[in-house]
């Protein structure tokens, strides 16, 4: 037995733990420099907001229906995630984070009534967190997410948790349920299983597997089996390595100065070695790119990269400045208005597994891996950027522009 539990509004619900008076009031939440809607609320949703409206569309329909507006508060939503998840993962042996606001469980062998098990974890995640939870439970993950849905449309008579084996009518259910609102299926995988005459999950769940793994795969047959009951996909106990990082951003407003994209790239490099060093990951090389909006018909359009490769792979931030700085200075122009730039690190390999110079003792690493060390567990202790690169400060032009953004309440 697996079961999904799945964050409410996830977004939408971390800022109402900090504003209760947002209770029942429609929210959106933006994209990076207040783009576009990227969550929306029950209540937002009721308002017909359109996920990935631009703002400037909606700014006074937002005005004239009090509807808050919230820009990306991403260290805010990844930190009450990390509690939400540790909560949950308590509850069962096994478990996998699939999403910033989703994570299985593997239920098999556990005794007693599952839905009020699932119900005592909703109420405990709602009390010691604030945000409201739902859950699905079935024989196999794709089911779970089904019943997921389900719970999320009030379908369940137990609240915020459903049992698909409690389910009347199951056939009459996966009739009701669309190709492409299938865990697994997307748009074109869709439109495929419509022209061979196969229009919803009740459907797909009669058709027989090995011809479906002709047309689509292995994946599509594990699906049907899935459908069927038949558990074919396991949880993943421990996420697949990374083969690259990017880290990127587009600028709060277009940048001409050598200074101001200087000060990013430093930022944007200093982040990479970072995620390298949390996910026990080095970097073979580092590509550093520049762009232009492709919207803007006013000024020259360009764009370019360059790439350092180095001698030994390496996690240290200040290696991967130098580079980035290095790059840099061969595709900067002058006379050109920025809107992007960004850092890639390119076939990753696991700390410890590289091919060392015969001439190199080994003290340069070591007292770059001590340095390192040191500098994560300041930040991790004092909070994020309490010691950081000076060239990240030349400019602060680059930073995004975030004029809704709600405060730093657990991060800082």
């Amino acid at each position: 037995m697996f079961a999904i539990a799945d964050a409410n509004n996830f977004y939408a619900s971390c800022e109402r733990v900090f504003q209760p008076s947002l209770e029942g009031k429609p929210i959106v939440v933006l994209s990076n420099n207040d783009g576009c809607v990227i969550a929306r609320s029950a209540e937002a949703k009721l308002l017909q907001v359109a996920m990935g409206a631009p703002y400037f569309k909606i700014e006074k329909f937002c005005k004239q229906e009090g509807i808050a507006v919230f820009s990306s508060n991403f260290s805010l939503y990844g930190d009450l995630s990390n509690r939400v998840m540790q909560i949950i993962s308590g509850y069962a042996q096994q478990s996998e984070v699939y999403s910033i606001d989703e994570i299985f469980l593997d239920l098999s062998g556990m005794p007693g009534n599952l839905t009020s098990y699932c119900q005592g974890i909703c109420s405990t995640v709602k009390q010691w967190t604030g945000i409201p939870i739902s859950i699905g439970i079935a024989p196999t993950k794709t089911l779970a997410k089904l019943a997921n849905r389900l719970v999320k449309k009030g379908y369940s008579a137990h609240g915020a948790v459903l049992d698909w084996r409690t389910v009347e009518c199951p056939d009459e259910v996966l009739a009701s349920i669309a190709l492409d609102d299938i865990w697994g299926i997307s748009r074109r995988w869709s439109e495929k299983l419509q022209a061979l005459g196969i229009h919803n999950a009740l459907a797909l769940q009669q058709t027989e597997p090995k011809r479906m793994r002709q047309h689509f795969g292995v994946v599509m047959e594990r699906i049907v089996c899935e459908l069927r009951g038949s558990s074919c996909i396991p949880l993943e106990a421990m996420p697949p390595a990374k083969k690259q990082i990017m880290t990127s951003r587009s600028f709060g407003e277009k940048l001409t100065e050598f200074a101001d994209l200087w000060a990013a790239v430093t930022h944007f490099a200093a982040r990479a070695g970072e995620k390298c060093r949390r996910q026990q990951l080095t970097a073979q090389a580092l590509t550093v790119f520049v762009q232009t909006s492709p919207f803007d018909t006013h000024h020259p359009q360009y764009g370019n990269s360059a790439t350092t490769e180095f001698e030994l792979p390496t996690d240290d931030s200040t290696t991967l400045i130098r580079a980035a700085h290095r790059g840099l200075k061969r595709i900067f122009r002058e006379g050109v208005s920025y809107q992007r730039a960004g850092i890639l690190l390119p076939d990753l390999l696991s700390a410890g597994v590289a091919q060392m110079s015969l001439f190199d003792s080994g003290e340069r690493s070591a007292r770059s891996e001590q340095l390192m060390t040191t500098l994560d567990n300041i930040n991790r202790l004092h909070g994020k950027r309490t010691i950081h690169y000076a060239s990240e400060i030349l400019s602060n032009r680059w930073h995004m522009r975030q004029q809704f953004k709600s405060q730093s309440y657990t991060t800082n």
